[in-house]
């Protein structure tokens, strides 16, 4: 298990996508930081970026990976290697390579010029979004055979929680304007993980005038530290419930 975890991560750690992504977010993170003078406004600005490039990157290399890597897979799994450990290996190589490359892209950035709680959190956070999505695309393509396909369905996962998430509570909103809302919207919010990051975020930097309607009764209904453990608990059965299901997949799966 540790040769083929050892295998997959040094193998992401040289493709060029993914030095790509961590020169690209070091130099962003850097320059944001060098250009403004208020550390907390560079990191508003790399929280958006965070929420749209981690999720974008992280399914999309994972899922395509784990496709090209099928005859590999294969390989192994005719070895007297357990199923689930395969699968768990090429699982902790991607997520650990991915958060590597998050780290040192812009998590030192962030350390070296706001290492208060608000940037630990964003770190956190970070490396959070890129475990869940390497989860998620794990479960994407071991239930989708097809190459194409799962592909296709990876990126139309990452459209929905970035995009198209918002679009449908702002519906809900409209359409329920004469009923309490505030467990629905908590109930909605759980369902994606990077509006989830988003609160946690705007919770911890208290920027009122940001706030959303979700993050907004999260404050509301949550006093003190209470929104943020419950943020993070529904976070970490992002991360642990696509990977369950896929490993439970894989081990029956007719390779």
């Amino acid at each position: 298990m540790k040769k083929v975890v050892k295998y997959v991560a040094f193998d992401i750690l040289r493709n060029k996508i993914v030095i790509a992504y961590m020169v690209f977010l070091f130099l962003f993170s850097m320059g944001l930081f060098i250009i403004e003078e208020v550390p907390e406004k560079s990191l508003l600005s790399l929280l958006t970026l965070n929420l749209i490039l981690i999720p974008l990157i992280s399914i999309m290399f994972s899922t395509i990976y784990i496709y090209n890597s099928s005859e590999f897979i294969e390989l192994l799994a005719a070895q007297p290697i357990q199923r689930k450990s395969l699968w768990l290996s090429f699982f902790i190589g991607l997520a650990s390579a991915l958060s590597l490359a998050f780290f040192i892209g812009c998590g030192i950035p962030v350390l070296l010029f706001s290492a208060n709680s608000v940037g630990i959190i964003m770190i956190i956070t970070g490396w959070i979004l890129s475990v869940i999505f390497v989860s998620v695309s794990m479960f994407i393509s071991v239930y989708i055979k097809d190459k194409t396909k799962g592909i296709g369905v990876s990126l139309l996962t990452w459209l929905y929680f970035t995009l198209l998430f918002d679009g449908v509570v702002l519906f809900v909103l409209f359409q329920l304007l004469e009923y309490p809302l505030e467990k629905l919207i908590i109930g909605l919010s759980v369902m994606n993980p990077i509006d989830l990051v988003r609160i946690i975020s705007l919770l911890n930097m208290d920027v009122s005038a940001l706030m959303g309607a979700t993050s907004a009764i999260f404050k509301q209904s949550f006093a003190g530290n209470m929104g943020s453990l419950f943020s993070f608990g529904v976070l970490i059965l992002w991360m642990i419930l696509p990977l369950y299901l896929s490993v439970r997949k894989f081990d029956k799966k007719d390779l």
